[in-house]
């Protein structure tokens, strides 16, 4: 998933999409009392699952802003990335599969929708919010985007919180699209069992998503390392260094969104005394530090290049 973008700009998405999933979670549960629709209790689910989800991405930037232990010395940048994969298992059993189940239930035992009027002007202002929620995800996300196209965003992101909210915005208003169209269905035909099928189509949509997730926090979750525009930088700065002769290797890790690992080997001038390698050793990290601003912390070997050594020998 590419460079981490700034902490602040997803906070605000998160703070927007928690106070719309609320109001929407709550006039949904409302809705389904008064009608009956199975597609609004699933809704209603699926927004009290995603505000669960945005919590959960509060506390994985919290436990992320503390100091590094002796047990944890690199500090715990990756709490953001282990929230976010908890969101995606929240997601999947709380979202997902209670709506795969209430739309089984509803297709096996349909009842007929009571005030469908009051179900679309639900779903009406459902969409006008998640719309707004997605824009606002959209919008911060834009600076780090860089062009690039919101699917290659979503899998190259090293930033964890706006794709997962894109996702999630984007599956919520493809949900109530999906529960819009069973309920005017049930409506129209006289048959409520369109209702446990649009039902069961958020249950599946929300596997996937969550599964989606899943798969890109776990990459994180490993390590991924820098993207290659950062890591061409790192290797670009290294080679203008006027006492490096050679860059054997440069290895790199996200240790969270706004923290980079850089251990590189490189083989300096032969003639350089004790005190002038130092010095140079010294000129290339300030010169990544300064090309690559999330690079907290570099670790560079000075070494004798040995064709016959494998590239990534430590």
């Amino acid at each position: 998933m590419s460079g981490g973008g700034g902490h602040g700009e997803s906070t605000g998405a998160i703070l927007a999409a928690l106070l719309a999933n609320l109001g929407i979670a709550t006039a949904k549960f409302v809705g389904f009392l008064i009608t009956g629709s199975s597609s609004l209790l699933a809704e209603s689910i699926h927004s009290v699952a995603d505000s669960s989800n945005q919590g959960l991405l509060f506390l994985g930037g919290r436990r992320a802003r503390r100091p590094p232990t002796a047990l944890h010395p690199f500090g715990y940048g990756r709490s953001r990335y282990f929230w976010s994969f908890v969101v995606a298992v929240v997601l999947f059993s709380l979202g997902g599969l209670f709506s795969m189940y209430e739309g089984y239930h509803k297709i096996a035992d349909p009842h007929e929708i009571t005030s469908p009027g009051i179900a679309f002007g639900i779903f009406g202002v459902a969409i006008v919010f998640e719309f707004f929620a997605l824009r606002t995800a959209m919008r911060h996300a834009q600076p780090e985007r860089q062009g690039r196209s919101w699917k290659e965003y979503i899998r190259t992101s090293r930033s964890p919180e706006l794709p997962v909210l894109l996702l999630e915005d984007s599956g919520a208003l493809i949900g109530l699209l999906f529960a819009t169209a069973g309920v005017a269905l049930a409506t129209i035909t006289g048959e409520p069992i369109f209702d446990g099928i649009g039902t069961l189509a958020i249950g599946v949509l929300l596997v996937a998503i969550a599964a989606v997730l899943a798969v890109e926090m776990k990459s994180l979750l490993i390590g991924e390392a820098a993207t290659p525009e950062v890591i061409t930088t790192i290797e670009a700065e290294l080679a203008q260094s006027p006492h490096v002769a050679q860059i054997i290797h440069v290895l790199t890790q996200h240790l969270g969104p706004e923290e980079l690992l850089v251990a590189a080997k490189l083989e300096f001038d032969a003639g350089l005394s004790f005190q002038e390698l130092a010095a140079a050793i010294n000129d290339c990290e300030a010169r990544l530090r300064a090309a690559v601003p999330i690079a907290s912390r570099i670790y560079l070997e000075p070494d004798v290049f040995d064709p016959a050594a494998a590239p990534a020998d430590g």
